[in-house]
C-alpha cells in the first residue's frame, strides 16, 4: 500500500465511522484532502478493493471498510490523540455527573443507616444539589408524644415535606453536632421537638445531616449515631 493509499484508505474509515454511508470518489474531493482527479481516487480505491481493505455492498455504490480495512487503519494509521480535547470535554461533563448520582447514592444510603440505627427521623442534604432526604417518620410516628397529640405529629409531616430545605438552610452549622432543643422557635410546626445537626462534606461541598425527633430523645445516643454516620460519608 501507497501513501497515497493509505491516506484514501483512512480517510474513507474516517467518513464512514462519521455518517455510515458508502464513501465515493465525489465525497473524497469535496473534502478537500486529494488534489488528484476523481479517476485517480477510483482507481485506488480499486485497488484498495481488490486487497481486501475495502468492498462495494452494491453496483455505482461507494466504498465501505472491511474488517481487514480496520485492523490496519486501527494499527497504522489511527491518531487517538487528534480527538482527545473532545473526547475530554465529553468525559468530563459526564463524569460531573456520574459523581452527582454518587453523591446521591451516598447521602440516601447514609440517611437510610441512621434511620436504622435510631427511633426518629434522619435526614441530609445532598451537596450540588437541592435536594433532601428523610426516613423513619413511620417509626417516630409511633413515639407516645405523637400518638397522643395528632396535631403534633401532622406539624412533623408538613415541615418535612414542604419546610425542611428552608429550615436547614436558617439554622447554624459546622462539624460538630449542634443542638435545637424544643424547636427554639424554629418553626411552630415542631416546637415540642428537637434537632440534632452537622455539616459534612462531599468533594468539597458541603451538606448537613440531621436527627428530628420529639424532645423526648435520647441525645446522648443520637450524637454519637449522628457523628459516625456524617464521618463516613466524609471517608
Amino acid at each position: 500500500m501507497n501513501t497515497r493509499q493509505a491516506k484514501l484508505l483512512a480517510a474513507i474509515i474516517d467518513q464512514f465511522i462519521e455518517t455510515a454511508l458508502p464513501v465515493g470518489s465525489k465525497r473524497l474531493l469535496e473534502m478537500g484532502t486529494f488534489t488528484v482527479s476523481s479517476a485517480t481516487i477510483r482507481n485506488e480505491m480499486s485497488t484498495l478493493e481488490d486487497e481486501g481493505f475495502l468492498e462495494q455492498p452494491h453496483i455505482s455504490a461507494g466504498r465501505i471498510p472491511t474488517a481487514k480495512g480496520y485492523r490496519t487503519y486501527v494499527k497504522e494509521f489511527m491518531e487517538p490523540g487528534t480527538h482527545e480535547l473532545k473526547v475530554r470535554k465529553h468525559f468530563e461533563s459526564l463524569k460531573e455527573q456520574y459523581f452527582q448520582r454518587k453523591d446521591q447514592e451516598r447521602v440516601y444510603e447514609a440517611v437510610a443507616l441512621l434511620s436504622q440505627m435510631i427511633p426518629n427521623i434522619a435526614f441530609a442534604t445532598v451537596p450540588h444539589k437541592e435536594r433532601v432526604y428523610y426516613m423513619g417518620l413511620a417509626n417516630t410516628l409511633r413515639q407516645p408524644e405523637f400518638q397522643i397529640n395528632p396535631l403534633m405529629a401532622t406539624g412533623v409531616v408538613e415541615v418535612l415535606e414542604h419546610r425542611l430545605t428552608d429550615l436547614i438552610d436558617h439554622i447554624k452549622t459546622d462539624d460538630k453536632v449542634r443542638y435545637y432543643i424544643g424547636g427554639e422557635d424554629l418553626l411552630p410546626q415542631i416546637h415540642s421537638c428537637s434537632m440534632l445537626v452537622m455539616r459534612f462534606s462531599l468533594r468539597g461541598e458541603d451538606g448537613v445531616m440531621g436527627i428530628l425527633g420529639p424532645m423526648r430523645m435520647d441525645y446522648a445516643y443520637n450524637t454519637v449515631a449522628l457523628e459516625l454516620v456524617a464521618d463516613l460519608l466524609r471517608s
